[in-house]
C-alpha cells in the first residue's frame, strides 16, 4: 500500500524520512506549533485522521508510522530490530530531521500518545524535555505495570499464547488475528467501525509478510527487569517525571481491557494536575469511540 490518500478521512500527502536504508512514512499537515502524534500497536497514523483535520488550521501536525507499520517500510528481522530501543532511536532521528531540514520549530511541541506511543514518546521526551511543552495521553502507559510483574489472570493466557507459541505466530502472521480483533467490539472498541474504516486500519497488513512488527511489539512488552525493553520503560518513567510540570490532558476510554482504570489512576497519581476526560462508553481506541467529544477537548486544550 503506497498511497493512502483515498482512504476515508485520510486525504493527506505522504512524506518520507530515509535512514539506514529504510523509509519511514509520516504525515505533515498545517503550520504553527508542532503536535507530534505517536500511534501504538496494531494501528498506524490513520488513527489520527480526525485530530489532524481538526488541528491543522492552527498547528503543524506530525504523525509518523513506526517502521513495519502503516506506509513505512516493513523490513525483516535481518534489517531491523523491532524493539522499543529501535523505536525511540527512530523518533530521535526523525525529530532531528524535522527540526534541521523541514523547518519545524525546536520548542513548544505537544506530544500526543496512544498505546505504545506512550513509552516511545516519553523515553524520547526524557532525552529532550525542553522540546516538549504539553502532553496528551490516550490509553497508554509509560511506567511499570501498577499491578507489578504479575499478569492479570484475564490476560495471562492470551499474552502467553501471543508471545510464546507457534500458534501465536500463526495468528499474527497468517491470520492477522490481533489487528482484526483490535478493530472489533468488544476488544478494541465499543462501537462497530464502518466497513471501509476498519479496512483502512487493516490495509497495511494485507500481505502476511507485512505483519511482523505487530507481533514483535507484543513480544517486546516489558513485564519485568528481565525483559529487554525494561530499561527503556524506566527511561520513559523518567520522561513522565521530567514533564510533570507541563500542561497535560488525559483522554481515556474506560472500557479498555488492558489499559484499565488502574492505569488511569497511575497517570493521575503521577500527574495530579492533569485535566482528565474519561469516557464510559469508549474502549482502547478512544479516538474512534469518543471522537465527537475527545477531538474538540484536545483542540480546546491546545488553544488554552
Amino acid at each position: 500500500m503506497d498511497d493512502a490518500s483515498r482512504l476515508p478521512g485520510y486525504p493527506f500527502a505522504s512524506h518520507w524520512f530515509a535512514r539506514d536504508g529504510l523509509r519511514q512514512h509520516y504525515v505533515d499537515e498545517g503550520e504553527g506549533a508542532p503536535v507530534l502524534m505517536l500511534h501504538g500497536n496494531p494501528s498506524w497514523s490513520y488513527l489520527w485522521r480526525r485530530l489532524i483535520t481538526a488541528l491543522r488550521g492552527e498547528h503543524r501536525c506530525l504523525a509518523p508510522d513506526h517502521i513495519g507499520m502503516g506506509l513505512s517500510d516493513k523490513p525483516g528481522e535481518d534489517r531491523y530490530a523491532h524493539t522499543l530501543a529501535s523505536r525511540v532511536a527512530d523518533l530521535d532521528a526523525l525529530a532531528a530531521y524535522l527540526v534541521e531540514r523541514r523547518g519545524v520549530q525546536d520548542r513548544g511541541w505537544t506530544l500526543v500518545m496512544h498505546d505504545w506511543g506512550g513509552p516511545i514518546g516519553m523515553a524520547w521526551a526524557a532525552r529532550h524535555p525542553g522540546l516538549v511543552a504539553r502532553l496528551v495521553v490516550l490509553n497508554t502507559a509509560a511506567f511499570p505495570n501498577p499491578y507489578g510483574e504479575r499478569v492479570r489472570p484475564a490476560l495471562r493466557l492470551p499474552l502467553w499464547l501471543l508471545r510464546e507459541t507457534a500458534a501465536g505466530e500463526r495468528l499474527f502472521l497468517r491470520h492477522h488475528a490481533f489487528a482484526r480483533l483490535a478493530t472489533l467490539p468488544p476488544f478494541g472498541l465499543r462501537r462497530r467501525l464502518p466497513g471501509d474504516v476498519r479496512a483502512a486500519f487493516l490495509a497495511p497488513g494485507r500481505d502476511p509478510g507485512h505483519r511482523l512488527a505487530v507481533r514483535r511489539f507484543v513480544q517486546d512488552i516489558p513485564l519485568g527487569p528481565a525483559d529487554p525493553a525494561w530499561p527503556l520503560l524506566l527511561r520513559a518513567e523518567e520522561g513522565v517525571r521530567a514533564c510533570a510540570d507541563r500542561p497535560v490532558l488525559i483522554g481515556w476510554g474506560l472500557r479498555d481491557p488492558v489499559f484499565d482504570r488502574a492505569m488511569l489512576r497511575e497517570w493521575r497519581r503521577r500527574l495530579p494536575h492533569a485535566v482528565v476526560r474519561a469516557y464510559r462508553d469508549a474502549g482502547h481506541y478512544v479516538l474512534e469511540d469518543a471522537h465527537d467529544r475527545l477531538v474538540p477537548e484536545i483542540a480546546a486544550f491546545l488553544r488554552r
